[in-house]
């Protein structure tokens, strides 16, 4: 017989969430799990909104806590849901950003090249199961969508998905930014299956609209504040000039065993499977005391990032609507040269351009379903006086210039 387990765990953004299950109970517990206390939810985005210091773990419960709400709602609607595949959406989506390494989405691709979190996330997912004996199996297919209700998977992974809900909720609580304030629980209430797959039901139609503009305006306002984005393409940078410098035969140490493996090994991304147990001790403490480290190197351009960062003294970034110029970058990366005494690819480092795109809602990414009264479905961009129409699915491009204040 099973033991019931009952724990509380306050939260600032819902009050108590509860685990209510032992072997939920068991995969919080794992010391993977455990790393995603040392890991922000949004990078630098604490150096523009100071309280923005929440971890992984902080929204991996957040919406494990929407999830379960969910769950509640639509079988109380009558949709069919076991006791099994209620345990498996649930931890589905408490393991969804466990691949995240260091500082998350800023420096994917940099540490680990060439591999998405979420193959890193599948990877976890298939060692957890051989050390818990298969009993994450329904919840990797639920999570890869091999699972005959996709809408357990929708909730996981889709415009509207507890992952989306509970990170706008969340960001917008931690920053201040009121704007990213969603109606979640209406939108919790207004969901419904229809031939196994999530719809809302038309009652919701304005929650939702409300949702995928409060998306945009974080986009804007918080994940690509320009000293967001400045920050961590110094971040990006700082990884990169340590790697070209040990390729240049310079030793360089970061102070953290996983980090220098990582970075002195950049082939052991195609064999990642093989370093897995590495990558999991990997957080963002090891990169901060590398920053801390290198601002003492002897390599003037490392050092000069390094301190940028733990001094807030950034890089400046503008945007427009049209690609810089190359005349106008090269003025600029001159200008650095003879400022700084670096040579002209060492300014690249310094002077740089880049995109920030975003988009509202992709119709043909992954649709928002209305259900209507009398049966019918239409997208939410077809719906009559919606406020999403298509001129909100194309995305929005601007151009930046990342350079040294000069």
């Amino acid at each position: 017989m099973q033991h019931t387990i009952r724990k509380i765990i306050n939260d600032p953004v819902y009050g108590f969430i509860t685990i209510d299950h032992p072997f939920i109970f068991e995969v919080i517990s794992h010391p993977w799990y455990q790393r995603l206390r040392r890991i922000h939810q949004m990078a630098f985005a604490q150096l523009v909104y100071p309280g923005a210091v929440h971890s992984r773990l902080h929204h991996s419960l957040g919406a494990y806590h929407l999830m379960c709400n969910a769950l509640t709602e639509l079988k109380n609607k009558g949709v069919q849901i076991t006791a099994d595949e209620e345990v498996a959406a649930k931890i589905a989506i408490l393991l969804h950003d466990i691949g995240h390494g260091p500082y998350s989405h800023a420096l994917e691709h940099q540490v680990i090249e060439g591999v998405h979190h979420e193959q890193l996330s599948i990877l976890i997912m298939q060692y957890l199961n051989q050390v818990f004996n298969g009993k994450l199996q329904l919840a990797i297919d639920i999570f890869t969508n091999n699972y005959h209700k996709p809408f357990l998977h929708q909730l996981i992974s889709g415009q509207l998905d507890v992952d989306r809900m509970d990170y706008l909720t969340r960001d917008s609580f931690f920053t201040g930014v009121s704007e990213g304030v969603i109606g979640y629980d209406r939108i919790i209430k207004m969901l419904a299956v229809q031939e196994g797959n999530l719809m809302v039901e038309e009652k919701a139609i304005y929650s939702i609209e409300k949702f995928l503009v409060s998306r945009r305006l974080m986009y804007w306002q918080v994940y690509l504040h320009k000293t967001v984005l400045g920050a961590e393409q110094m971040l990006i940078r700082v990884i990169k000039r340590a790697k070209e410098l040990i390729a240049a035969g310079k030793p360089l140490s970061s102070g953290s065993v996983v980090l220098d493996f990582f970075i002195n090994n950049p082939n052991a991304s195609q064999q990642i499977e093989r370093h897995l147990e590495k990558f999991c001790q990997l957080d963002d403490y090891d990169v901060l005391m590398a920053i801390k480290n290198w601002t003492q190197h002897p390599d003037k351009v490392l050092a000069l990032l390094c301190n940028g960062i733990i001094s807030r003294r950034l890089l400046k970034v503008k945007f427009q609507p049209t690609p810089y110029k190359d005349d106008y970058i090269n003025t600029v990366r001159n200008t650095i040269c003879k400022k700084i005494g670096v040579s002209e690819q060492e300014a690249a480092y310094l002077v740089f351009t880049g995109e920030a795109i975003n988009t509202t809602y992709d119709p043909y990414e992954e649709r928002i379903n209305i259900l209507f009264k009398n049966g019918t479905i239409k997208d939410i961009s077809t719906v009559d006086n919606a406020l999403i129409h298509h001129n909100l699915a194309s995305p929005v491009k601007k151009f930046y210039i990342c350079h040294l204040a000069v």
